[in-house]
């Protein structure tokens, strides 16, 4: 399945398949009481997701759209879950997929944990290796930077402004 930049490949409350993402990035963003949106992650060409079913079906908890132009798998909900039961390779596979998600959130997680300044460079070198073609001005806004990296919009826009 293709996608385009901005459309939404599954919507927070829904419930439904699981994917592959082949190439592109997605974000997950996260429609809170108040109205406003958060995004909550970026996916990269490898993941399987929604990671929150990787092992038994729930509700998405959140909505997932492409930031960019996006091939994505479709795997099936009931034949995920039958393989998983009865193949122990793809237990095997699901272990490896965790591992690789933890390290994944190392890495995002490190981008919040050093000196303000610091984070925007670090995040353009991590997008780099799954986006080679789009720096993140073109494909997230302010606000979004801002979230992912825990800092304000106002922060962002200054550091952007800094590094032209």
């Amino acid at each position: 399945m293709r996608l385009h930049r901005g459309e939404v490949l599954f919507i927070q409350g829904e419930k439904g398949d699981l994917y592959r993402l082949r190439k592109g990035l997605l974000k997950v963003t996260r429609l809170q009481e108040d109205g406003s949106c958060i995004l909550l992650n970026l996916l990269v060409p490898g993941e399987i997701f929604p990671h929150h079913s990787l092992f038994s079906q729930k509700p998405y908890f959140a909505t997932v759209s492409s930031v960019t132009f996006s091939d994505v798998e479709v795997i099936p909900s009931e034949t995920w879950y039958r393989e998983l039961r009865e193949n122990p390779e793809k237990q095997m596979e699901l272990a490896r997929l965790l591992e690789w998600n933890l390290v994944k959130m190392h890495e995002r997680v490190t981008l919040t944990t050093v000196p303000a300044s610091k984070r925007i460079p670090l995040f353009r070198e991590w997008l780099q290796k799954y986006c080679p073609d789009h720096p993140i001005e073109s494909i997230l806004t302010q606000e979004e930077i801002g979230q992912f990296l825990g800092l304000t919009r106002e922060t962002v826009n200054r550091y952007l402004r800094r590094q032209k």
